[in-house]
């Protein structure tokens, strides 16, 4: 596969703009979040029944996400392990949801809690119920509510993540001081979302190869989906739109949190990602305002690293000794 954003050697590569924030960006999340909590009740949490799992504990997790609605996840725990763990809270990829527990082993096995969150409308076991806000026209979310950040669909979903770092510091098996958030793509772009906007309340954010960061640049430079949503909405539906559409957008810009996080992190980026472009990653790479680092794959794909991207994943939690599982 060929490169489909600049050469990493290119200048530009590194250097291009940053996109311009909302003026409201902190009070929109900010009445966002207040409403959300205030309609939030404690988390239900049940074992698995019949969990094929020998080693670890598995349980189902439920908990108050946008306006109370009730989200689902899988929590993964190192059987008789001493508890309270440092926990890996883990967001889903585009038009994924929790799946099973036997997906979701590596953390776990490694000594941590593992919170896996469902995706409102994408998994099977959390419904989207709020209606679209208007118009869309496009298959997928991109543009569900795109005209107004008010009523976007990404504005629910990014409350539930945030929502599931307050359900998971009341959770026992979990240490409040030692949450870690991680995804990719989708999962990795609600990642440096929850990252922005929890503060102190993590200690520490691995976003693989994110989406939704510096969204226009992703819109005029992939070249699979889903920012090639944007490009059908606003080449066949809504070709005079085009400013009004990334203004809803700019609320849920992966660059726009990374400014505003602080718990150290690891990213990472495929070179040669057609669907998050590399230029895409740099750009909240670069905004990110806490310590940070990044693992780029010169020949990868979406896929980044594929499954060494765990191993270093592994590897950065136990080189901070706040992270270490024991």
């Amino acid at each position: 596969m060929p490169y489909t954003d600049l050469p990493p050697d290119h200048p530009a590569a590194r250097t291009a703009g940053l996109p311009e924030e909302p003026a409201d960006f902190d009070p929109f999340w900010d009445e966002t979040l207040r409403t959300a909590r205030e309609a939030g009740s404690d988390p239900v949490v049940r074992p698995v029944p019949d969990s094929p799992l020998t080693t670890l504990d598995a349980y189902d997790v439920r908990f108050a996400g946008w306006a109370g609605q009730p989200v689902a996840a899988w929590l993964l725990v190192p059987s008789q392990a001493e508890e309270p763990l440092p926990t890996v809270i883990t967001y889903i990829g585009y038009s994924g949801g929790r799946g099973r527990v036997v997906d979701h082993l590596p953390y776990a096995s490694s000594g941590y809690a593992h919170l896996v969150v469902d995706s409102r409308g994408q998994g099977h076991d959390t419904p989207d119920p709020h209606p679209d806000g208007g118009t869309h026209w496009v298959h997928g979310y991109m543009t569900r509510g795109i005209e107004s950040p008010h009523a976007h669909y990404y504005r629910r979903l990014v409350t539930d993540c945030v929502r599931a770092v307050d359900a998971a510091r009341t959770i026992p098996h979990v240490d409040p001081e030692r949450i870690v958030v991680q995804g990719a793509s989708q999962g990795g772009g609600l990642a440096l979302a929850v990252a922005g906007l929890s503060g102190d309340r993590i200690a520490g954010a691995l976003p693989d190869v994110p989406f939704l960061c510096h969204i226009r640049r992703g819109a005029e430079t992939a070249t699979e989906g889903p920012y090639t949503e944007l490009v059908d909405h606003l080449r066949h539906h809504a070709p005079y739109a085009t400013e009004r559409v990334f203004a809803t957008l700019g609320y849920f810009d992966g660059v726009h949190f990374a400014r505003r996080a602080t718990a150290p992190a690891l990213f990472s980026a495929g070179l040669m990602d057609p669907v998050c472009p590399p230029s895409t990653v740099l750009a909240a790479f670069r905004a990110y305002a806490g310590e940070k680092d990044i693992r780029e794959w010169p020949f990868g794909d979406h896929a980044g690293g594929g499954g060494a991207t765990v191993v270093e994943h592994l590897r950065w939690l136990r080189a901070h000794p706040r992270l270490r599982s024991s």
